[in-house]
Formats: structure tokens, C-alpha cells, sequence
């Protein structure tokens, strides 16, 4: 499944607030992204249709496993990358910012390189 940058974003920003809380609810999810009450909703739906979150009887957010495998995947990929930019001199802030939109596009084969690489020498 080729889920597109926006759901991935919700992935893990579903996956950061479950770090923080068990309590994930939509409009903590908006407040995160900055996104209203209406998208978060309509995301939620289309990831819910793929699998990926469920909602529990107390309408707390939750990521399936499928969901949960993904988010991680795209965490790593985020702490990575922004670790990789900060190590080139680049600040925190712009690290992140870059990571964030290099992150859904990088080939599985070129991030596991990087990934490589920074552990060698990072």
C-alpha cells in the first residue's frame, strides 16, 4: 500500500502523542499538525478504511499493528535524517523541517544507506 505524505504525517503524529500518552484523541492530533477538526476527521476515516488506526470505545485514536509498524518506520526515518542534517551543521530546527520532507520520499535502499553510514562514523 502507497500511502501518500499526509497520511504518513498523521501516522506519525499519531505514533509521537502515544509515546507522550495512551490517550491519543483527534483534536490532539489536529493541535499537533496544525490541522481543524473537519481534516483530521476525513484522515482518520481514509486511514481507518486502510487498516491503519481504530478508534476505541472511549474514542481514543490508536494504531493498529500494521499502522504501528508503518509509523515507527517513518519515526526512525524522521530521528535519522535529522540527525544525519544537525551532524552537517545544520540547526535543530532546519534538521527537522528537512528530515520532515525528505522522509516520505527517500527510497527504502538510500535511507538504509544513510542509516548504515551513520552508524559507522555517526
Amino acid at each position: 500500500m502507497a500511502l501518500q505524505e499526509s497520511g504518513e504525517m498523521y501516522l506519525e503524529a499519531i505514533y509521537v502523542l502515544s509515546q507522550e500518552s495512551s490517550a491519543v484523541r483527534g483534536i490532539d492530533i489536529g493541535d499537533y499538525l496544525g490541522y481543524s477538526k473537519p481534516s483530521v476527521s476525513r484522515a482518520l476515516g481514509v486511514l481507518r478504511d486502510e487498516g491503519l488506526v481504530k478508534k476505541d470505545d472511549d474514542g481514543f485514536v490508536k494504531l493498529t499493528e500494521a499502522g504501528a509498524i508503518l509509523a515507527k518506520r517513518i519515526y526512525e526515518r524522521h530521528t535519522v535524517l535529522t540527525q544525519m542534517f544537525i551532524n552537517l551543521g545544520v540547526d535543530e530546527e532546519t534538521a527537522s523541517e528537512d528530515a520532515c520532507r525528505v522522509e516520505h520520499y527517500i527510497s527504502d535502499k538510500t535511507f538504509d544507506a544513510i542509516k548504515a553510514h551513520m552508524k559507522q562514523y555517526g
